[in-house]
């Protein structure tokens, strides 16, 4: 039997253990940053094989190993950025949705037929298989399409509609890509429509040469895209912003790497240690603010974005993200020099004298406790937390477990 593949060496726990232990978009780009290797059984790298279960897309993973053996890795100093403007349709798209699923009574074919009579889609089923079926709706693939050619436009980089013409439901797709790309202006703009192992092979290629490229994608896509590039470029997504303008305004503002999440929460129930990283809530709430402030004409929100964006900066310089490791930073004394960084920004700032009053003596606090405040807050780490839960927790245990630094908490409490 040949070796599997380590979630976990020290505690014995295989790739094969629990399926939500390991995911197709958080676990490939890591193969590919480690030169196509994982963690063995003596805790140590070595070559793998990766079976990777969707003959749609796991072709892009190859090309990306195929490009590494050719051109070797990639240099996060100078490589490009991959952004991404995924298909938010309704009902999950391409994920498919609870009362679209259905088990095959018999062996034979499952067709997506029109009221023309016409088969749009079609899968050969067995006995037992499920099939679920994806939908995309004409509003959310139209204001897509808009999405693609602002951004676009905005940034100067190509947009790419990763789309498979070999695919019947990329191929209805393309279809009303088509239609609505008239109904935008695109002199001087690069769109265009490649499948997904072109479109990887054009994207590397522009990456490598330091340029930014656009994805424009469906819901799975989206997924693997906004991870693979944040991890070769970031080594997390944690640290990936996203945006998504809603269809009736407004925006909803994340950041990736969910999945890791209860990996972070074990740990801290154990050891007093937090190792999330929030730059990607930090980042987010940048453009949030600029919303805010386009919408309104606010110019303190305008400038909130401002200063917060040249405090993540600071924060970035300085390496304040936390340690992986306990006894050592982790999300609360990030937060704490966000707040310092960011209370800086504001003190040092011009262009409002209110917020400049406000925040001056507030820095100055931070700033002078800031040996007290770390020392206060590593304190905290080491021993087991009791947050009284895990899904619904105790509100009083969690606040002294995510607080536990009284200097700070007594600027903060005092603004």
């Amino acid at each position: 039997m040949p070796p599997l593949a380590m979630v976990d060496s020290r505690k014995g726990i295989t790739n094969l253990h629990v399926p939500n232990n390991i995911i197709v978009d958080a676990s490939m780009p890591n193969v590919v940053r480690d030169g196509g290797r994982m963690w063995n059984n003596d805790d140590e790298l070595q070559d793998t094989i990766a079976m990777v279960p969707d003959r749609c897309y796991a072709t892009m993973y190859q090309e990306c190993i195929v490009d590494c053996q050719r051109n070797g890795q990639f240099d996060p100093s100078t490589m490009g950025s991959v952004a991404n403007v995924g298909l938010m349709a309704q009902k999950a798209e391409e994920y498919g949705s609870h009362d679209k699923t259905f088990m095959a009574q018999g062996d034979g074919i499952i067709r997506v037929v029109n009221t023309a009579g016409e088969t749009l889609l079609k899968q050969a089923v067995q006995t037992g298989d499920i099939f679920r079926m994806c939908q995309a709706k004409d509003a959310p693939i139209r204001d897509w399409v808009k999405l693609g050619v602002t951004r676009a436009r905005a940034t100067g980089a190509p947009a790419i509609f990763w789309l498979d013409p070999a695919r019947g439901h990329d191929t209805e797709i393309i279809k009303k890509v088509n239609l609505y790309l008239p109904e935008h202006n695109t002199e001087g703009v690069d769109i265009r429509i490649m499948t997904p192992v072109e479109a990887m092979t054009f994207t590397l290629e522009r990456v490598r040469k330091g340029e930014d490229t656009i994805a424009v994608t469906g819901n799975v896509l989206r997924d693997y895209l906004t991870d693979l590039f944040p991890i070769l470029e970031l080594g997390t997504s944690a640290r990936m912003l996203s945006i998504v303008p809603l269809l009736n305004g407004g925006g909803l503002f994340e950041t990736g790497a969910g999945g890791s999440a209860p990996k972070h929460v074990a740990q801290f129930l154990k050891e007093g240690h937090l190792r999330w990283d929030s730059l990607g809530e930090y980042c987010a709430l940048v453009p949030a603010f600029e919303m805010i402030a386009a919408n309104t004409g606010n110019a303190k929100a305008a400038l909130l974005a401002e200063t917060l964006d040249e405090a993540v900066g600071v924060y970035l310089e300085n390496e304040r993200n936390p340690s992986r490791k306990v006894n050592e930073i982790d999300n609360r004394g990030s937060s704490f020099y966000l707040a310092l960084y960011w209370a800086e920004a504001m003190a040092n700032q011009d262009k409002d004298a209110d917020l400049k009053s406000r925040f001056g003596p507030i820095a100055a606090k931070l700033k002078d406790n800031e040996e007290k405040i770390t020392s206060e807050l590593l304190a905290a780490q080491g021993s087991p937390m009791d947050i009284g839960g895990y899904f619904d927790t105790n509100d009083a245990l969690t606040e002294k477990a995510m607080r536990p630094s009284a200097s700070l908490n007594g600027i903060i409490d005092a603004m």
